[in-house]
């Protein structure tokens, strides 16, 4: 239930309430008509990304370092191509996201045993107490997200997120891009 716009200020009429931006409509460009899916698909990114980014901050992160942060806590030290491969990354954004994550403390990089031209990314003890934290704002992401959602529409946002996934996938292979 939306609050109304006196709500909370003692004056009716006078403040509109918190969530009024949610409230308006984004007019798509005449230039996207043919495209108002993947017009609020850019538009969704961009908000989620905005919102991860000032939680992220709250911890000394920037977006796409805490996905970092996650496989390496979750697969233990990674050769950094690994990292590119599994985060579909490309080498420089890696080396530069590695680097600032060694500079901030949370992993340290290295030599690998069985390549000696390549180095491991270790997750640093100092990281495992980030990791909770991070943990936490992930749900708090989520929960701004879906809000109100309930179980059965969280399953099918999911569901209809994945299959779109997998056909922009499957477009990019046959236009030969990255995906």
């Amino acid at each position: 239930m939306k609050a109304s716009a006196a709500e909370g200020t003692g004056e009716e009429g006078t403040t509109p309430p918190a969530d009024a931006a949610a409230d308006v409509a984004v007019a798509v460009p005449s230039a996207a008509t043919g495209g108002p899916v993947s017009h609020a698909i850019f538009r969704v990114a961009r908000t989620h990304r905005m919102i991860a980014g000032q939680l992220l901050r709250r911890v000394g992160l920037h977006p796409g370092q805490e996905l970092v942060m996650m496989q390496l806590w979750e697969l233990g030290p990674q050769r950094q191509a690994d990292l590119v491969r599994l985060l579909d990354s490309d080498a420089a954004t890696m080396a530069r996201t590695v680097r600032r994550l060694e500079q901030a403390g949370f992993v340290r990089r290295y030599p690998c045993a069985d390549d000696k031209r390549a180095y491991l990314i270790e997750a640093t003890t100092a990281s495992h107490a980030l990791r909770e934290q991070v943990e936490s704002l992930w749900r708090q992401l989520e929960d701004a997200t879906l809000g109100n959602l309930s179980p059965t529409e969280q399953a099918d946002v999911l569901r209809v997120l994945e299959a779109l996934e997998s056909r922009l996938t499957r477009a990019a292979a046959q236009l030969g891009a990255r995906a």
